[in-house]
């Protein structure tokens, strides 16, 4: 017993993921995270392990997170293969019956949506090549040497060079789209084709001609077919369908010269020409032909069907904001994902903030707060009582403001990277948070240094020399939270990479392709 599950269902589950990320009832976003990715692995920077997919790896993501970013409906979008035409290069050409048994030429794909039969040209015009010049001389097609430009409805050949291309004009990307959509492999297709009006005259006249069939192709011209020069015009195309019908031309060696479809007929899923209903003699080696069947509802009906748009591209730009700096400078990451429907801290509804730190942090102040130097990943700890200790690992501190971002995992309390335990912790087992209400006169010391906790402050912001400095998220007592429910949600994407480490005047562009 044998099945398949076929490609449609990957273009429908990329339609429904298109279709949660981008509805108000759910919210994603992307992280990023792992400032100590060389803890992890010695050999990280040259060659970062594959990420683990388990409940307890969820919890590590969530544990090493340093920053999230909203993703928009507007940064959600279905891609297909990018494949940019080149003067020169063979195409495949569409047909509907390309599988193992009937590779594609000249690619040899055993499936439409591997094969090249269609491209992007100069102006981020997408066309779908319906003939790529094949015929019994030439049965895998020729070069194309005239780039396709037009914008116009119906298929036609690109320019005067005779190449035998025929190309059929889909649509235009947006420069704004190209921006966020357009990678080395991959291309945008138009958000709500059924819809937009951008498109609706492409869809306007895939409708009109009602699935007509546009192409047939010859594999044999023939032998002896009657008198020479001869153009036989109405030939009946049979199959299925009504009313499809066709031109044939009779070259001066009494041999099929070439056929173009002159009545697209509709409704065929098969077809065959009719030499005798047309009264074209067949000849002592009667011709072949093939009718090229178009997709359901006809070339421009449905572009996520016609072009195997069964990818998702998922984008989101991480850059410094002076109002909210919750992307860290100074440190690492090594770290990107996506989480879907992570929740507000200390809530259960949904989080909606455009950015949101996954970190805790603390508003330090005392002598030489402004000059004092943490060292990125290093440990410090705050003394919270007899046998007890608070201990963090550092990810950025700002001589500015006085706040100290941390993260603790079970790896400050005697457990490994890899999720064995350390039979001699350093620190017991739990991990003590840190607090500003024990210590001398109100404040508590970070061991091994002058600074303590600002118990006196509270807020989102603090002024010193006349200037405002926003903290990106809320103080109480000189201590914050993060701003995310850590373990909430679902963690539906993650990519380990060689580490960056991020300056104030950087930007990431996030591109996160999920192939369904």
């Amino acid at each position: 017993m044998s099945a398949i599950i076929t490609d449609q269902l990957r273009i429908l589950n990329a339609k429904n993921f298109v279709s949660a990320a981008t509805s108000s009832s759910n919210s994603y976003y992307a992280f990023v995270g792992l400032t100590n990715a060389t803890d992890y692995s010695s050999g990280w920077e040259s060659n970062p392990p594959s990420p683990k997919d388990s409940f307890e790896q969820e919890n590590d993501y969530w544990d090493t997170m340093v920053a999230l970013k909203k993703i928009k409906a507007t940064d959600v979008n279905q891609v297909v293969r990018k494949i940019t035409w080149s003067s020169g290069t063979t195409y495949d050409m569409y047909r509907h019956d390309i599988s193992r048994t009937r590779t594609s030429k000249p690619s040899g794909a055993t499936s439409l949506y591997s094969a090249n039969y269609y491209v992007i040209n100069s102006d981020y015009r997408v066309y779908i090549c319906l003939q790529n010049g094949t015929d019994p001389e030439n049965p895998e097609g020729r070069p194309s040497l005239d780039e396709p430009t037009f914008i116009d409805l119906e298929p036609k050949p690109a320019g005067d060079s005779n190449d035998g291309y025929i190309w059929k004009y889909l649509y235009t990307i947006k420069p704004s789209e190209f921006v966020k959509f357009d990678t080395i492999n991959f291309v945008p297709v138009p958000k709500n084709w059924e819809t937009n009006s951008d498109n609706s005259a492409i869809r306007a006249n895939a409708s009109a001609t009602n699935n007509q069939l546009k192409i047939v192709t010859i594999t044999n011209r023939g032998v002896g077919l009657g008198t020479a020069d001869r153009v036989y015009t109405n030939v009946p195309i049979k199959g299925d369908g009504t009313g499809g019908k066709a031109t044939i031309v009779i070259n001066s060696d009494s041999k099929i010269e070439s056929i173009t479809v002159s009545s697209g007929g509709d409704g065929y899923t098969y077809g065959t020409v009719d030499l005798v209903g047309g009264n074209v003699p067949t000849g002592t080696t009667t011709p072949t032909f093939d009718v090229i069947i178009p997709p359901k509802g006809g070339h421009g009906h449905d572009i996520y069907r016609e072009l195997g748009a069964h990818n998702v591209l998922i984008y989101s730009r991480i850059e410094n904001d002076l109002e909210n700096p919750d992307f860290i400078t100074g440190n690492k990451i090594a770290r990107v994902g996506i989480v879907e429907n992570p929740q507000s801290y200390n809530s259960s509804t949904l989080l909606g903030i455009d950015k949101a730190s996954a970190v805790y942090a603390l508003k330090l102040a005392g002598t030489g707060y402004d000059t004092a130097s943490f060292s990125t990943n290093s440990r410090f700890t705050q003394t919270i009582s007899t046998g007890t200790t608070a201990v963090g690992r550092v990810i950025s501190y700002d001589q500015n403001t006085g706040v100290l971002k941390y993260w603790q995992d079970k790896s400050l309390v005697g457990f490994n990277t890899d999720g064995s335990q350390n039979a001699s912790p350093t620190y017991g087992i739990n991990l003590n948070r840190f607090t500003s209400s024990v210590g001398t006169g109100g404040t508590t010391f970070i061991t091994g240094t002058n600074l303590y906790i600002d118990s006196t402050f509270t807020g989102v912001s603090t002024s010193i020399n006349n200037r405002t400095y926003n903290l990106g998220q809320s103080f109480i007592g000189g201590i914050s939270n993060p701003e995310v429910k850590k373990y909430s949600g679902n963690i539906i994407y993650v990519d380990n990479r060689p580490s960056i480490t991020r300056s104030q005047n950087q930007k990431e562009d996030i591109k996160v392709i999920l192939q369904f």
